[in-house]
């Protein structure tokens, strides 16, 4: 998709792109691509002048490949968190910033893109120019990691609730699903506190380049702090998962020496019986059951029996 927009009376305005002349309006103040056809790639290189990065290029990790200046502008590559229903992922973003006018490029939808691009087509004045445009997108993107944080938070909390204060409600079936719960939200803090470090590295790298009024540098520096801030809180977040690991881990640790003791107790009382039967055997000269015609089966069946019966109350009361 190719998408182009002009600010019209302080909002930002899309505008339809056909050909080559629509792109080349000096009033186009933002192009966007997500996931660029050959025939849009072409069309945005030739009007532009500038080399678009390949899929493979957006996934180099080295910082003079990601934040660079050339004769084409600024480019800088830089990490976004995208959330969907399989869970979360980096996505990068490819900007290029020249003479007035911003060029990204994603290979998916990000949610950060479309709150920027609501609040830019209602708000009157809030972006002013292509500048303004990356500055507020990252804002965006450090408010969005903000909101994950906070939604990280009270699923441990909630978590914190299950095992602390009901531990002895839980199952082993809730328990796997706690941890697995637990892994996830470790996962997700994992991608943020990634986002945040590379989008520290790319408005470092934005703020030594000078390209930047006085007023837009203040900006930066304000997302800056926001940034370390939310980083700190990550490193809690991550202390909070590892005590609720512990925690679950204890619980299944205690259900499982619950069941040991159990066996334990189960062979100490049988372990003298079992001793005298095997002292004495069955070294008897009246024993009924041995002209009992009966007697086999009846032993096969009461062995079968006293083997499914203490599975079944092992079962019933959930040590199984």
């Amino acid at each position: 998709m190719l998408a182009a927009f002009v600010l019209a009376e302080g909002r930002l305005r899309q505008i339809p792109v056909s050909t080559a002349a629509d792109l080349a309006q000096p009033q186009v103040v933002w192009v966007d691509l997500v996931d660029p056809t050959d025939d849009e790639r072409e069309l945005v290189q030739g009007v532009f002048r500038v080399e678009l990065p390949e899929d493979e290029d957006l996934e180099d990790i080295e910082e003079s490949a990601r934040c660079y200046v050339d004769q084409a502008g600024l480019h800088i590559n830089s990490y976004f968190l995208h959330q969907d229903n399989e869970g979360a992922n980096n996505v990068t973003v490819a900007f290029h910033l020249n003479r007035g006018r911003l060029l990204t490029m994603r290979q998916e939808e990000l949610a950060v893109f479309r709150l920027f691009r609501l609040r830019a087509r209602v708000q009157s004045g809030f972006v002013d120019t292509a500048e303004d445009i990356l500055l507020s997108i990252y804002a965006i993107s450090v408010e969005y990691d903000a909101d994950v944080l906070e939604g990280i938070y009270t699923a441990l909390d909630e978590v914190s609730q299950s095992v602390l204060k009901r531990s002895d409600e839980i199952d082993d079936e809730k328990m796997g699903e706690t941890v697995a719960h637990i892994a996830q939200q470790e996962d997700v803090n994992g991608k943020v506190r990634l986002d945040l470090m590379d989008t520290r590295r790319a408005l470092s790298f934005l703020l030594r380049s000078r390209v930047l009024d006085r007023e837009q540098e203040n900006d930066l520096r304000e997302i800056l702090r926001d940034l370390e801030s939310l980083n700190n809180h990550t490193g809690f977040l991550f202390e909070k998962i590892n005590f609720l690991m512990d925690a679950v881990m204890g619980l299944i640790n205690l259900a499982q020496n619950k069941i040991i003791k159990i066996f334990s107790i189960a062979s100490v009382v049988f372990l003298p019986p079992t001793m005298i039967a095997s002292v004495y055997g069955m070294n008897f000269d009246l024993m009924p059951e041995l002209q009992w015609q009966g007697g086999y089966p009846f032993a096969l069946a009461l062995m079968i029996a006293s083997g499914i019966a203490p599975y079944w109350f092992f079962k019933k009361k959930g040590w199984l």
